[in-house]
């Protein structure tokens, strides 16, 4: 018979459950045990839900506290020195210092996860490095689910792509590491065999990537030892993309199953189907687990009979495409959401359900799940012909986009005077991001501003309030070009999209961006369009209380659309462009209201880059010409400003120039301004300004003065001085006022500091 099968369940719970303890526990009011205990109670519902939702392997193993990643070096002993471990189990305190930082010590780098919007940490891995299993989690989860009567499939990274996640810490190749890491995999499968798991699945993404022959190599010497090591049945899972030439690799390699996904990889089917062994069994990733749209029941199920009458029932394995983690929890928490959009989502629960009823439907056919296939077909049809999604007037103003409107009227050198001579700002200007910290006072205000319990005038007095006080503060501290802190704001994107045509929010469709960190994304069901202006109100507000320059604070149109769960209907690129002129005349409303710089926040600008060479230049191309859409339209000594981060910049540096940004601010931090190199290459890559972040803003820590100016003088050996701003790396948001006040009066002094060894 076919199984029903989940690869990952997304870990923060309903109603962020998992969020409130870890902050619990940061804040010293829940202790470890506690935090445990928590944990515990989450994956039990998690395991009882997926079960009743008739999933048969459920997966084990791929809850985590913060992230797998770390997970995985905490579990082979990959923790650098200095985080207060020696052997043994690693502790929370260690563990949360490696995510978080402490006092003393950074916390590990960060970047996404391929090209989704969760971030992982990045382990670092020495020449020479030892491993060694520290404590045995996967067993451990493996016998917590057993002890309730739960058989699980446990869930384990793949050496070869934890390796290749990784960084060498002294130019070193992780994957020269390999034989070291594979003793601690093949006790952790042998363990697993001997506690009664039947499968384990191994992830192995990077199988999605281009891959030189030596990490081809890799996976072939890794998989011949793990299929020795006397563990269950591998199940060997690759996603986010097709396998495509790697595919002779993949099913050359001794495993009992592959796990393909084929919403995003569909052309890995036909060819697996004429070359796999028959003895292979297969996981078909037939339901989208990256985006929210109802799947087409009846189609998919077109798709899996032709699988089984190729190679029969059994050993096919119906699941999601790749891990749920990277979707809302349950549509059932949203009831406000009216038809007929909510009749075309689905979420995790609905989706496990749709894996469950698309099993049932292929063994026992059409008849025992006619009443999903009615629901479905009724939905596939309400959504393609309703006339809500798509608007005219959006297609009317997209057809007259011409190349003029793609290009600032003088070229960078000559914007650069007239700002300089309106802006007057002195060497090395200090700015911020544009996010300042969010209170509870803050939150409480637009919660009760919500509820209904404030009116409009009493919530507008609040945030001029606090914008006055963010506006005496800068100018106190000494801060050149100021924010005005987008108190007004619940985050970059979801503040925006409430004000676009087009857009959809949920109340409680929360998905995991980095530990405690959740987002709400938006989903983009219908043509785009701006209505009303969004922004203006408050950044006029800002600048009539301060003669210095006040910036005005955009979210890009690359990133509304990477960080929204984006229409399947029509090409993405489509999409960003409607975004794009409804940014365009937020910027030219902007300009008009006597804002002298406007910065475009593009930090998903690089995540969107496809995971395939190939494929990369044709989404460059319209990336660029989206952001040069929305910020062409400006007079030369209006600064079009640009942020970005947790990003590699080197081979995508020529499109970042192409964006022709006056100026980008980087996260430059944790990386010690290695970052900049991709700027500085060939003699200077990048022609304009760039802000290196100085302060890690994810890490609780005020870095002194010292600190950044040491950071700043790595940036001159990269950069002209003419070059630099100097600012955080990110916004402020989840700071706290006491950091950022002591930290910006730090950033200000290595400023000046600067200035005066410069000259």
């Amino acid at each position: 018979m076919t199984i029903a099968s989940n690869l990952g369940f997304p870990r923060i719970g309903a109603r962020r459950a998992l969020k409130s303890a870890l902050e619990r526990h940061w804040a010293g009011t829940l202790d470890t045990a506690g935090l445990e205990t928590e944990a515990a109670r989450l994956r039990a519902a998690h395991r009882t839900l997926q079960v009743g939702l008739g999933i048969s392997h459920v997966p084990s193993g791929e809850f985590s506290l913060y992230d797998h990643v770390l997970d995985t070096a905490c579990l082979l002993g990959a923790v650098p020195p200095g985080y207060g471990w020696s052997n043994g189990p690693v502790s929370s305190a260690t563990y949360f210092a490696l995510a978080r930082g402490t006092a003393q010590r950074p916390a590990l780098p960060m970047t996404k996860w391929f090209d989704t919007n969760y971030h992982h940490l990045v382990p670092q891995l020495s020449p020479g490095q030892a491993f060694v299993l520290t404590a045995n989690r996967p067993l451990d989860l493996l016998l917590e689910a057993k002890a309730e009567a739960r058989r699980t499939r446990p869930v384990l990274l793949g050496p070869v792509t934890f390796l290749a996640l990784s960084h060498g810490t002294a130019g070193n190749d992780p994957l020269d590491l390999l034989d070291g890491v594979l003793p601690v995999y093949a006790a952790v499968l042998r363990s697993l065999a001997e506690a009664g798991a039947a499968w384990v699945q191994i992830d192995e993404p990077v199988l999605a990537l281009d891959l030189p022959d030596a990490t081809r190599t890799a996976l072939r010497r890794a998989y011949a030892v793990l299929a020795g090591a006397g563990g269950p049945k591998i199940l060997l899972a690759s996603y986010f993309g097709p396998i495509a030439d790697n595919l002779p690799t993949a099913l050359r390699l001794p495993v009992d199953g592959l796990h393909l996904d084929l919403v995003r990889g569909a052309a890995d089917l036909d060819p697996v189907l004429q070359q796999a062994s028959d003895q292979l069994c297969l996981s078909l990733g037939v339901v989208d687990g990256r985006n929210v749209w109802r799947t087409d029941l009846r189609a998919t199920l077109g798709t899996l009979r032709r699988v089984a009458d190729r190679r029969g029932a059994r050993g096919l394995m119906v699941a999601p495409s790749c891990s749920l983690l990277h979707v809302p929890l349950d549509l059932g928490a949203e009831p406000e959401l009216a038809p007929p959009l909510r009749d075309w989502l689905a979420f995790a629960v609905q989706k496990l359900a749709e894996v469950a009823s698309l099993t049932r439907g292929l063994d026992e056919g059409d008849a025992a799940i006619a009443a999903d296939l009615a629901a479905s077909d009724r939905a596939v049809r309400s959504r393609r012909e309703s006339p809500l999604v798509h608007r005219a007037a959006v297609a009317q103003r997209l057809d007259a986009v011409t190349p003029a409107l793609l290009a600032r009227p003088s070229p960078a050198p000559a914007r650069r005077m007239r700002q300089r001579e309106r802006l007057a700002l002195p060497a090395f200007p200090t700015t911020t991001i544009g996010s300042l910290p969010q209170t509870e006072a803050v939150r409480q205000a637009r919660a009760a501003f919500a509820r209904g319990t404030i009116d409009a005038a009493a919530y507008d007095a609040a945030i001029a309030g606090w914008i006055d006080e963010a506006v005496a503060f800068q100018e106190a501290v000494g801060l050149d070009v100021l924010v005005h802190g987008e108190f007004e704001r619940n985050d970059m994107v979801k503040y925006f999209g409430e004000r676009l045509d087009g857009f959809a929010f949920t109340k409680h469709g929360w998905v995991q961006s980095y530990g405690s960190r959740c987002v709400a994304p938006p989903i983009i069901w219908g043509d785009a369009a701006r209505p009303a202006p969004i922004t203006v109100q408050w950044s006029r507000y800002a600048q009539s209380r301060t003669t210095r320059p006040m910036k005005g604070m955009l979210t890009g149109p690359v990133t509304l659309l990477q960080w929204s769960f984006v229409r399947d209907d029509l090409p993405r690129a489509t999409v960003c462009r409607q975004i794009a002129l409804a940014v365009r005349d937020e910027v030219q409303d902007l300009e008009a209201a006597g804002i002298a710089v406007i910065q475009i926040d593009e930090p998903a600008f690089r995540e969107g880059l496809p995971l395939r060479q190939a494929d990369r230049a044709a989404y460059l191309d319209w990336a660029v010409a989206c952001f040069r859409l929305c910020s062409s339209g400006v007079r030369d000594d209006t600064a079009i400003h640009t942020h970005m981060c947790y990003s590699a910049f080197a081979d995508i540096i020529g499109s970042i120039a192409a964006m022709d940004a006056d100026a980008i601010s980087i996260e430059t931090t944790r990386s010690r301004m290695a970052l900049l190199e991709a700027f500085a290459q060939d003699g200077n890559a990048y022609p304009n300004e760039i802000g290196p972040g100085v302060w890690d803003i994810h890490s609780p820590r005020v870095p002194s003065a010292a600190e950044m100016t040491e950071l700043l003088g790595l940036a001159r050996q990269r950069l002209a001085d003419w070059q630099i701003w100097v600012n955080p790396d990110c916004g402020l948001k989840t700071r706290g006022w006491p950091e950022v006040q002591a930290a910006l009066a730090n950033m200000v002094q290595a400023a000046r500091t600067l200035r005066q060894s410069a000259g």
